[in-house]
């Protein structure tokens, strides 16, 4: 049982990340932005690395990252507790099984075998493969959440005359979001990390700014690219610690 000093010493150090993290970013990518167009660059590296291009492939990450966030929360959270339920519970298994499969199996892999079955490249084609790989986080902590619950209080809900749907509604649901946001949290920085991939497939996203560097071995370009990937990671994990925050039910902050 933790005591009141250490849970205020925890808060602190929370509150600190919520500020250094968010500063830790911008310094990042001001700091990288400036290194790349203060310094000399060959034309090759002007046609990469020009305001219009660099905010046309972080916008299309952020447009790959959010569409697959919806995807998973879409199936990930009703699915969770579809596999609660009590005549459907047996089958919770066979799906984490599956989403394990999904999460198992390399990014890359997956993207691929997509467009060799579909002989498609293109947004979907980046997008459905990442949401597959990213969906476990979610789909797990929604059934761990759930399943968390103290029985007593889903036998008192009941005992006021409360339907099922109702006790999900009002007792189980909530009392589940802090496991669901922390899947969700998860699932937001894989879905960033493999969206780097997506250019494999013509889905664009930050990932071709680095496949470029690599292959004409020009540094500037693929250290913007990669640092610009991970100030988004790390962005967008921030941005999951505030909504932890901010959507946690009062009781349980």
């Amino acid at each position: 049982m933790s005591t009141p000093t250490a849970t205020a010493t925890l808060a602190r150090g929370d509150t600190a990340r919520l500020v250094i993290q968010p500063a830790a970013v911008i310094f990042a990518v001001v700091g990288v932005l400036w290194w790349a167009f203060a310094s000399p660059m060959t034309e090759t590296q002007a046609a990469s690395l020009n305001a219009a291009s660099i905010t046309e492939r972080t916008l299309q990450h952020v447009q790959i990252t959010v569409t697959v966030t919806l995807i998973v929360v879409a199936v990930g959270v009703p699915l969770g507790i579809i596999l609660t339920r009590r005549r459907t519970r047996f089958l919770a298994p066979v799906a984490i099984g599956i989403a394990n499969i999904g999460q198992a199996a390399p990014a890359i892999g997956l993207l691929v075998l997509l467009f060799l079955v579909t002989n498609r490249t293109g947004f979907w084609i980046g997008v459905l493969p990442v949401a597959f790989y990213s969906l476990l986080p979610v789909l797990r902590n929604t059934i761990v959440g759930i399943h968390n619950v103290d029985p007593a209080l889903i036998d008192a809900a009941r005992g006021q005359g409360m339907a099922p749907t109702r006790v999900l509604r009002t007792v189980e649901l909530p009392l589940a979001v802090p496991f669901i946001l922390a899947g969700l949290r998860t699932t937001l920085v894989l879905a960033v990390g493999t969206a780097t991939l997506s250019f494999l497939v013509d889905a664009g996203g930050l990932g071709i700014f680095i496949d470029t560097g690599y292959r004409l071995q020009d540094y500037k370009t693929m250290v913007v690219g990669a640092v610009l990937a991970v100030a988004l990671a790390l962005l967008v994990d921030w941005l999951g610690a505030v909504g932890e925050v901010l959507f946690n039910p009062k009781g349980l902050r």
